[in-house]
């Protein structure tokens, strides 16, 4: 089968290239599939670029965690799927540990496994799983989260931003999106967001303020890191809580630790990948109900052919309004 090779660690998403593998079989427990959408994520070029903390068990290694496709053939004491049914990747360790989505074929253990929502298309479903799953864990993983909330969402157009602003929105709460585009901030707004403002702009944090009155923010979802962390603390109301989901900047952030112990805040991480396959379900279940219940469904950004997987990448760089999803075959 065809598929985008990684040879080593470091070598960076442009050094990825298109090449022959023999097709995988699945063992006990498992199900090979045709695959027919990939979906792009930033974990990707961290890894490439070994600045991802879990490494491949072999080489060459290809990429790729968000997937959906056709069973093609099943392993062993298989009874929960059968041959020809249409499946996504819901968790595990695809394109990290093991072999990923950026190929025409993958074996994953059925454990790993989703059902396609009613009356979603195959590309929403590609697109779904990883950033719903991320911004559900980001917004519930604080149990003692006011009902009807301020949360704040950096990085918003991308992925789990978009993701997380439909699922915020969803729970009643209110809900600012920060995108550096005028054009993805009206986009927001119309996805569920109460406030959308571009954070180059000096006066955002002025004009939030004017909108909410005597609230502040409740919760922010952090997508981006760099120096526009700092805002995000001057956002934050007593007793706030931090989720740090992604580095889109590129940089630590260098911020004063007083604003920590002052507004009393809490700081916490989510990498989807290390949850156990039950967590991870029980996340995707309950973002499908949140998005039935408000009628949302999964933003798009573009499709590419398999072959132009480069390309598809240029676009992830450039801050996509959604999702990127890569054609197969």
């Amino acid at each position: 089968m065809r598929a985008w090779l990684l040879d080593r660690m470091g070598d960076g998403i442009d050094k990825v290239h298109l090449g022959e593998v023999p097709d995988p079989s699945p063992g006990a427990g498992e199900a090979l599939i045709d695959l027919t959408f990939a979906g792009l994520n930033p974990a990707d070029r961290y890894l490439a670029e070994n600045m991802y903390p879990a490494k491949p068990q072999a080489f060459p290694h290809i990429l790729g965690r968000d997937g959906i496709g056709t069973i093609r053939a099943l392993g062993p004491d298989v009874t929960d799927f059968k041959n020809g049914q249409k499946v996504n990747i819901i968790h595990g360790q695809a394109g990290i540990n093991l072999p990923g989505t950026f190929a025409e074929r993958i074996v994953a253990n059925v454990e790993t496994l989703g059902t396609l929502p009613a009356g979603w298309t195959d590309e929403q479903a590609a697109a779904a799983p990883l950033v719903y799953e991320t911004a559900y864990q980001a917004i519930t993983q604080w149990d003692d989260l006011p009902a009807l909330s301020v949360v704040l969402i950096t990085g918003a157009s991308g992925g789990v931003g978009s993701a997380a602003v439909q699922l915020a929105k969803a729970m009643g709460h209110t809900v600012i999106g920060l995108s550096r585009d005028a054009e993805k901030s009206t986009k927001l707004r119309e996805i569920g967001a109460d406030m959308a403002f571009d954070p180059n702009d000096p006066n955002w944090k002025k004009l939030a303020k004017e909108q909410l009155g005597k609230r502040r923010v409740n919760l922010a979802i952090d997508n981006v890191g760099g120096k526009p962390f700092n805002d995000v603390l001057d956002m934050m109301a007593m007793n706030g809580r931090i989720t740090v989901v992604g580095r889109l900047a590129g940089a630590v952030p260098e911020f004063n630790t007083a604003s920590l112990f002052f507004r009393r805040l809490r700081i916490g991480g989510i990498a989807i990948h290390s949850y156990e396959p039950a967590e991870t379900r029980h996340a995707w279940e309950q973002a499908q109900r949140l998005l039935k219940q408000s009628g949302a469904r999964p933003l798009v950004d573009s499709i590419h052919p398999f072959d132009q997987l480069h390309d598809a990448f240029k676009r992830l760089e450039r801050g996509p309004l959604g999702k990127v999803l890569l054609r197969i075959p």
